[in-house]
C-alpha cells in the first residue's frame, strides 16, 4: 500500500492512497483524514485503506485522479518524534578519518543517534531555504521507518511487528555549523534543518524480496544538478538494521504511534557506488589528497533522489528539490 498526504492548506493536509505505479490517488478521508490518525488506529484502519488501494489499483475507485507529488507535503507533515540514525558505520568512519579523529570501537555495537526537529518538514518537491550558502549546505539520502506504538524495552525483534511504513528521506546538513555545536558536547541542532521526505510512504510488503532482515536491499539513486553523483545499496553495509535501531529508541522510553526511525546517510564500503552526500566525497579527497576539491550545495542547485524496484518502477517517488534563499 501507498500513501500520501495533499496539500489543502492545513498543518497536517489529507490523507491520500496511491496507486502502486503512482499513477493516481484517491483522497481517503472516509477511513482516516490524516496519516498520523490512521497510525493511531493502524489495526483497524489500515484494512479499509487496503481495500481502497487495491480498488484503486485494479482501475475501480470511481473517484480517483491523477497523482501530483508537487501537490504533497511530506506523509507526515509533523511528527511526535523524527530520531535519526547512522547505521552505515562506513559514512561515519570516513568522516572521522578526513579529520584525523579517532573511531571509538563502540561505533560498531552501538548506534549513533539524534533527535531531529518534527515540527515542520518539507514535502518532496518543496524548496529548501537557507539563509546562507556559508553554512555548508548538504543533501543526505536516506530511508526512514514509520511505527506503531512500541513499549519501552522492546527488543529488535520485537520491532519487526511494529514497522508500518517506510519513507525516502533527504536528511539536510548544515556542513559548517555542525562542529562548533559537537565541540559543545550536547549535539547537533541548528546544523541539522528541516527534513524533506518522499512523495509516498509504503508499507513494507511493497518492497517485496527487497525487503529483508530489517533493511532495504534497493540503490539510492542521486542526481545532483542533473548528474548521478550516487547508487549506494542501502542493503549493503548497513551496520544496524531498522529493527535494531526502533530498539534502540525504545530502550528507556515508549516510541508512539508516528515516530519516524532514519537510516543515516546510506554508504558503501565500495567508493565506485559514488555518494549518498557531499561530505563523503570530500572526506575520501582529503584522504587522498588532503584537501577537498567539492564544494557544498549553491543556491540555484538542484537534488534529485529516488529508489527503482526490481520491476522498474518508483518505490517512493523521487524528492526533487532546489536550494533556495529563504525569504527570497
Amino acid at each position: 500500500m501507498k500513501l500520501a498526504t495533499m496539500k489543502d492548506g492545513s498543518r497536517d493536509g489529507q490523507l491520500l492512497v496511491v496507486s502502486r505505479d503512482l499513477s493516481t490517488a484517491h483522497i481517503a478521508n472516509g477511513i482516516a483524514p490524516t496519516l498520523q490518525r490512521a497510525l493511531d488506529d493502524w489495526g483497524f484502519v489500515s484494512p479499509q485503506l487496503e481495500d481502497l488501494y487495491q480498488t484503486l489499483n485494479s482501475g475501480k475507485a470511481r473517484h480517483a485522479f491523477a497523482f501530483d507529488p508537487r501537490q504533497c507535503m511530506a506523509p507526515l507533515p509533523r511528527a511526535f518524534q523524527w530520531a535519526d540514525g547512522s547505521a552505515y558505520v562506513n559514512h561515519v568512519e570516513l568522516v572521522r578519518r578526513a579529520r584525523n579523529a579517532e573511531m571509538p570501537a563502540t561505533f560498531w555495537t552501538d548506534p549513533l543517534m539524534y533527535q531531529g526537529g518534527s515540527d515542520d518538514f518539507l514535502g518532496p518537491c518543496d524548496d529548501a531555504p537557507f539563509l546562507s550558502e556559508d553554512w555548508g549546505i548538504d543533501f543526505e539520502a536516506e530511508v526512514a521507518v514509520v511505527t506503531d506504538d512500541v513499549p519501552m524495552g522492546a527488543t529488535p525483534e520485537d520491532c519487526a511487528s511494529h514497522v508500518k511504513l517506510l519513507m525516502l528521506v533527504n536528511d539536510w546538513s548544515l556542513r559548517n555549523l555542525i562542529p562548533a555545536e559537537l565541540a559543545k558536547g550536547f549535539g547537533f541542532f541548528q546544523g541539522k534543518p528541516a527534513t524533506a521526505f518522499g512523495p509516498v510512504a509504503v508499507t513494507p510488503d511493497e518492497l517485496g524480496e527487497a525487503w529483508r532482515d530489517g533493511k532495504v536491499h534497493l540503490p539510492m539513486r542521486c542526481w545532483w544538478n542533473g548528474r548521478k553523483v550516487g547508487e549506494a545499496d542501502a542493503g549493503t553495509d548497513m551496520v544496524f538494521d531498522f529493527h535494531r535501531l526502533v530498539a534502540h529508541v525504545a530502550k528507556t522510553r515508549n516510541a508512539r504511534a508516528g515516530s519516524i526511525v532514519g537510516s543515516g546517510t546510506v554508504s558503501n564500503k565500495d567508493a565506485s557506488k559514488g555518494w549518498s552526500c557531499i561530505a563523503e566525497v570530500r572526506s575520501l579527497e582529503t584522504i587522498e589528497s588532503g584537501a577537498p576539491q567539492t564544494a557544498f550545495m549553491k543556491f540555484g542547485d538542484t537534488i534529485r533522489i529516488e529508489m527503482v524496484g526490481a520491476d522498474g518502477m518508483s518505490v517512493f517517488g523521487a524528492i526533487e528539490q532546489t536550494v533556495a534563499k529563504a525569504g527570497g
